[in-house]
């Protein structure tokens, strides 16, 4: 009987005494625990404070397809691309102008067929420094072959050219470049296409083993292209970074639209 009840007292003794144990360490733990997630976020912030922003050339994109970042080639030709399209070289604001009077009727076609945006800026390239007809035979705001305009409904002939026509001629090209991407899937590669003809881009791919744009060989114009659309892209986007002054039509149609996009 006396045996039980030692027993039964060491039991009782040997669990208060881990009950202390346990209550000390509890607070300890939870200090240390607390400690390590002050630390973890404090850690968090400093990255975050210390990330450097992005280099132009990794902002830089054609319809979200970016630069490959670190080849020096390529940087030196998209900074000398840039540089050729600034105000001092061009002299001219009349880009804006058009701008502002061309994307609100491009915009949504382009929108309607699933063609990215920046496809808006082919016509400032083909057809905005320039006018008329070329040594070729391409004219309008898309720059079309006849046959090619015709192909893809336009009416080309004695009387009419609907290769002027904006908005007609802006279908015609959304159908011509969904088609393309049917073929290269890269709308870089879309681009360089639509400049030089599908069936030479398919045999330089071929030929080249070669499917990244920036990395291809191609004649000095369609090498070019792209860089120039880029360009395009940024002074549109950026007036004043390349000396020029964008009118108020189009810099309220740009505040108009981003209002638009923040709201979705």
């Amino acid at each position: 009987m006396i045996k039980k009840h030692i027993i039964t007292c060491t039991v009782i003794i040997a669990l208060l005494v881990m009950a202390k144990v346990f209550a000390y360490n509890m607070p300890q733990a939870a200090k240390s625990i607390t400690n390590k997630v002050a630390l973890t976020s404090t850690d968090v912030l400093t990255k975050n404070i210390t990330k450097k922003p992005l280099s132009l050339m990794a902002r830089l994109n054609f319809a979200e397809e970016t630069l490959p970042i670190g080849d020096l080639k390529v940087e030196r030709k998209m900074k000398k691309t840039l540089a050729a399209h600034n105000f001092s070289k061009l002299h001219t604001n009349k880009l804006h102008k058009k701008a502002a009077e061309w994307f609100p009727v491009i915009e949504p076609i382009l929108a309607a067929y699933g063609i990215p945006e920046d496809f808006k800026y082919v016509p400032l390239v083909e057809s905005g420094l320039h006018s008329g007809v070329s040594p070729k035979g391409a004219a309008g705001f898309w720059q079309f072959m006849p046959a090619t305009a015709r192909m893809y409904g336009l009416k080309v002939n004695g009387s009419v050219d609907e290769r002027n026509n904006l908005r007609k001629s802006t279908i015609a090209a959304a159908k011509y470049i969904k088609e393309l991407y049917g073929i290269f899937d890269s709308w870089t590669l879309v681009a360089a296409a639509y400049n030089v003809g599908d069936n030479h881009m398919k045999r330089q791919i071929n030929r080249q083993s070669q499917d990244n744009y920036f990395k291809m060989k191609l004649n000095r114009e369609t090498a070019s292209y792209v860089y120039k659309l880029i360009s395009m892209k940024q002074i549109m986007k950026h007036p004043v970074r390349y000396g020029y002054q964008a009118p108020r039509e189009l810099l309220a149609y740009n505040a108009e639209k981003a209002e638009g996009e923040t709201s979705e």
